[in-house]
């Protein structure tokens, strides 16, 4: 989920010299709690930057709702310390220079950023987010952010997922070597970070690999369908934008490659369900996720369906929602942590996050280890399939597990 790295790279150098809103180590409250930016005697204030309105709006919407759900159920419980938490959104579009004046009005007010859409906007607020010492969860999966102590990047990677991905494609599709299978992935750090791991994947399997790079712009998929077609690709990985994957699995159909695809998590939305190319992606589409499918036989994800529903009539029931309460869920159990230590300043905040060795809301999955910031935080994918009449418009294929191949396999450093 990342393009314009130069621009970004750029914007954030330009925008660290010319000074930022700075950590504070802050003062103490009445209750005799330590107490940063963000935080009052009745408030505490966190932030999130999203896509409302550009090509992840549908990514944006869900996780922000069920943010809100989460924060509202923390505050109707007590909040923290005596504290309503208050979640501030902003909007982004995509854009790096609006995320970024964006960050520029809540960051100064903010205690924790729970939501960050977008590696082109976690990367160009990274050297900012580092000097605020300011806790911040995004919704992007690139191996390539990793390596910072206040940013948190959950469960796996996409180059973890493409590795588990094309072991599952071997094992169950009789992908053998020798076979050549087709990735299709976004210039940019989504991209690269997908085809880390599926360049690992195929070396190891003994494949051949053929590349198809577009742009986040490109919205026509008939010429990489094209290649996949001359080349005699066996299946296909996906790690593009969701209107893009339909495009690709439409023209596929029509084009008669008749193979199976391998999505990153970012490649499928559960609205795709109702337009044209709904019968083909429930065909062999698979999806590699770090969350459980609201269709599993999980009590506590059945009570999320059941609540997320209730305070959103209507709305899409997708990975989504699963993400964005469980990423609010980090930052809360965070600032309660930091409530039990009396210290809800920043690098308080940050020292509680840190200190959690296996995170788990009981949805599923593997326990995330937060201790260390160089490493995801797990592992194991889901591998899921497009269903319509599944709830959330997912069933499982797969429960969440590391394959042999990718416990071999290291992420290249970053830089």
């Amino acid at each position: 989920m990342r393009t314009l790295t130069v621009a970004a790279t750029a914007l954030a150098l330009a925008l660290t010299a010319a000074g930022c809103s700075g950590k504070a180590t802050g003062g103490s409250s009445s209750d005799g709690v330590k107490t940063g930016p963000g935080v009052t005697d009745d408030k505490i204030t966190v932030a999130a930057l999203t896509d409302l309105t550009g090509p992840y709006a549908a990514l944006g919407k869900g996780v922000t709702q069920a943010q809100k759900l989460y924060f509202d159920q923390l505050n109707a419980a007590g909040g923290v310390c005596g504290r309503k938490v208050e979640l501030v959104v902003r909007d982004h579009g995509y854009d790096v220079q609006k995320a970024v004046a964006a960050y520029s009005e809540v960051a100064p007010r903010s205690a924790a950023l729970p939501q960050v859409i977008g590696s082109p906007i976690t990367n160009a607020l990274r050297a900012r987010v580092e000097a605020d010492h300011l806790l911040t969860i995004p919704q992007a999966w690139a191996h390539d952010l990793l390596g910072s102590r206040y940013i948190q990047v959950t469960s796996t990677t996409y180059d973890i997922d493409m590795i588990n991905g094309l072991a599952f494609l071997a094992q169950e599709k009789g992908l053998k070597r020798g076979d050549k299978v087709g990735h299709i992935y976004l210039e940019g750090d989504y991209g690269q970070s997908a085809l880390a791991g599926s360049r690992y994947a195929a070396g190891k399997l003994g494949m051949t690999l053929v590349e198809q790079q577009v742009k986040a712009t490109d919205a026509d998929m008939t010429a990489q369908v094209g290649a996949f077609r001359k080349a005699g690709v066996k299946a296909v990985l996906v790690s593009v934008s969701p209107k893009q994957a339909a495009s690709l699995v439409g023209v596929a159909a029509a084009a008669g490659l008749d193979v199976p695809f391998a999505a990153s998590n970012s490649a499928f939305a559960q609205q795709l369900l109702a337009t044209p190319v709904g019968a083909a992606l429930q065909k062999d589409y698979y999806v590699l996720t770090a969350a459980p499918p609201f269709s599993a036989d999980i009590p506590a994800v059945r009570k999320l369906a059941s609540e997320y529903q209730a305070a959103y009539k209507g709305q899409p029931l997708d990975s989504s929602v699963y993400s964005g309460y469980t990423t609010a869920g980090i930052v809360g159990e965070a600032l309660k942590k930091a409530c039990a230590g009396k210290d809800l300043t920043r690098d308080g905040i940050v020292n509680a996050h840190r200190s959690n060795t296996g995170f788990d809301l009981g949805f599923g999955g593997a326990p995330q280890d937060f201790s260390k910031w160089d490493r995801p935080a797990s592992r194991a994918s889901y591998i899921v399939k497009p269903d319509a009449k599944a709830v959330g418009g997912t069933r499982m294929v797969r429960d969440a597990a590391e394959s042999d191949l990718a416990k071999g396999y290291t992420a290249p450093s970053r830089g």
